[in-house]
């Protein structure tokens, strides 16, 4: 008969240094902004060398838990930026092998929710953003691709951020981020690509000024179709690996 168990796998020592610091962060113990001991005496709380503790502060900067102050060598908690967030997720997404269709699909539940909550919930300077962004691709339809990809996604992520969920912002963004390079590969080969754009994000500030949540919903759900269609007429296949993805500049 095989063995029922696995050996028990022991944390070292900076894992566990890691792992209470960061509960008192989750816990709100400590706060965005709050000074952390220093080296010296993180070490002399936990008992442990400085050489311990200053590992686990490393691994604590690299998920964004604490971060030093400008100007200061002195670490302090701090806030997860919803970018370097969503840059992780995106890249696991790619790492597990996702496709064109399953980007599809997920902006294609998520996305027209968010702009129906948009319609119910945007301020002033929200839609005047999504202008902003809408206005160069409605200006020129010849739009270089970058711009206009940058445009495109742009206006997404400033659509997340007019719902008022940051939750939803938060989960929405590593798709938006996934979008850039999917468009990037469809933009030129469609011809009629820019001015579907420009034309489905009008029809979506037009929702959303008037406070319109179902128009807003059915508009973005037209427009996350036409992505669809678009990839098809430019001969790319769905089950095809979304292969990279790039931060937002």
């Amino acid at each position: 008969m095989g063995a029922l168990f696995a050996p028990l796998r022991t944390e070292t020592a900076y894992q566990q240094v890691c792992l209470a610091i960061e509960e008192k962060i989750l816990g709100r113990t400590l706060q965005p902004g709050d000074p952390l001991p220093t080296e010296t005496e993180l070490a002399q709380q936990f008992a442990v060398n400085r050489s311990t503790v200053r590992e686990a502060l490393r691994a604590l900067e690299s998920r964004g838990l604490v971060m030093r102050a400008p100007g200061s060598k002195r670490l302090q908690v701090a806030r997860p930026a919803a970018a370097a967030v969503a840059d992780g997720v995106s890249r696991a997404l790619v790492l597990h092998q996702i496709t064109f269709l399953q980007v599809w699909e997920a902006m294609m539940l998520l996305e027209p929710e968010l702009a129906a909550l948009a319609a119910q919930r945007r301020s002033e300077t929200a839609l005047a953003a999504l202008e902003a962004a809408a206005q160069p691709l409605a200006d020129d339809p010849a739009l270089p691709a970058e711009l206009a990809v940058d445009h495109t996604v742009r206006f997404f992520s400033l659509l997340a951020e007019a719902c008022g969920n940051h939750a939803l912002e938060i989960a929405a963004e590593p798709l938006t981020r996934l979008l850039r390079p999917t468009l990037s590969r469809m933009i030129d080969q469609v011809p009629q690509a820019r001015q579907r754009i420009a034309g489905a994000q009008r029809q979506l500030l037009e929702a959303l000024t008037r406070g319109d949540a179902e128009q807003a919903r059915a508009w973005m759900g037209k427009h996350i179709r036409d992505f669809r269609r678009g990839y098809e007429l430019a001969g790319i296949a769905l089950d095809a690996r979304v292969e990279t993805t790039a931060p937002d500049r």
